[in-house]
């Protein structure tokens, strides 16, 4: 009786010992699961960003079209680009849409076209 004591101790011990090593690697698989996902999420620009791109994209517009306009007309054609700007669904949605690699490259664009084509 004794022996059949130790025999059903062992098994027990065995299956707690078992239950416990899934439990862990079922833990781990979530764990890294979860550190994945959160790598692969993509920063989003800020609302300054947004207005940094806003600013960027009047300046090279109006640069393309005018190249030898006046300061003023150029302040004035700038004002009116960021104001159509502005009111665009695209720009509205800037912060939950253009991810900082987009911000980073439409910053760094050398015209509009390129500009719309980090954004895209």
């Amino acid at each position: 009786m004794l022996a059949l004591g130790a025999v059903t101790w062992r098994s027990t011990v065995r299956a707690a010992s078992y239950a416990l090593s899934c439990r862990t690697v079922l833990l781990l698989c979530i764990l890294c699961i979860f550190c994945i996902s959160c790598i692969s999420c993509k920063a989003k620009a800020s609302s300054a960003q947004c207005n940094q791109l806003l600013d960027r994209y009047a300046a090279l517009v109006v640069t393309e079209k005018y190249p030898d306009a006046a300061t003023a007309q150029i302040d004035a054609e700038r004002a009116r680009e960021k104001g159509e700007a502005h009111g665009d669904d695209a720009f509205k949605n800037c912060s939950s849409e253009v991810s900082q690699s987009e911000f980073d490259c439409a910053i760094r664009s050398a015209n509009a076209d390129a500009f719309l084509k980090c954004l895209e």
